[in-house]
């Protein structure tokens, strides 16, 4: 069967972008230019627009036009992020973005919930447990790059600094908050899948709906063995970012 025009020409233009011939901040051809170019109709040409829009590689403004986006830089997620640095104003997020202080912002939210069964089962607990969910978005100067909802059990923090969102950021983040509480974290586990965005992820991550995310549970497990902190999701575009592990082996 023959591959639709639409598909064609926005493999070709993708190409063009990949290879650096249409570059980031670029001006692409006018609607009728294209469409003479291409020999189709100006349907075929919006269909592949459409397209490259959703995979986040074009944008079109009013009386802008249309340009190729700009690609945001790769991070790599080390595994040894959660290590702490005494003294350093960073967390977890800021060493993956390799930005200071300064360049970091956070936008929060945080309410009491309840455990649902997923939960539950996350923090090995009772369905119904009282929790404080902490819903965030993470800033890279002005560019969103993650989001993440962290939940904490509510009778380990109630009414200590933890559960007030005005001291987010909090430097050395979540491992740094549980130990001014007396709790020593003595494992993290990360569990990862990658799938399509939701609408509101594509929202908070300005990123089109054809851009794939990585999304991952984090869990911070106590030196006693609690579970104690469970982040589920936490959400990055997958396009942009790698995950590193090292693995020691004992010969």
């Amino acid at each position: 069967m023959a591959q639709p025009e639409y598909l064609r020409i926005a493999a070709e233009l993708r190409q063009r972008i990949a290879s650096g011939q249409l570059a980031p901040g670029d001006q692409l051809p006018t609607l009728p230019a294209l469409c003479a170019s291409y020999g189709v109709s100006e349907t075929t040409i919006r269909n592949a627009l459409r397209l490259l829009a959703t995979e986040g590689l074009i944008e079109t403004r009013a009386r802008a036009g249309t340009r190729v986006r700009p690609r945001p830089p790769i991070h790599r997620m080390a595994a040894d992020r959660y290590r702490s640095t005494p003294g350093a104003k960073s967390t977890p997020y800021t060493r993956d973005q390799g930005i200071g202080w300064s360049e970091y912002r956070l936008d929060k939210r945080f309410e009491r919930v309840k455990a649902d069964g997923e939960l539950a089962a996350l923090f090995e607990c009772e369905v119904g447990e009282r929790l404080l969910a902490r819903h965030f978005v993470f800033h890279d100067n002005d560019l969103a790059t993650q989001m993440s909802t962290s939940y904490v059990r509510w009778s380990d923090v109630a009414g200590t600094p933890v559960a007030d969102p005005i001291n987010e950021p909090w430097p050395g983040g979540t491992r740094a908050q549980l130990g001014s509480l007396g709790i020593h974290i003595a494992a993290i586990t990360e569990s990862f899948t990658v799938g399509m965005p939701t609408e509101s992820e594509a929202a908070a991550l300005r990123i089109g709906g054809g851009v794939p995310v990585l999304r991952y549970t984090r869990r911070h497990i106590a030196d006693t063995g609690r579970i104690v902190e469970v982040a589920h999701p936490i959400v990055r575009r997958g396009d942009t970012t790698i995950v590193d592990f090292r693995i020691d082996l004992d010969d």
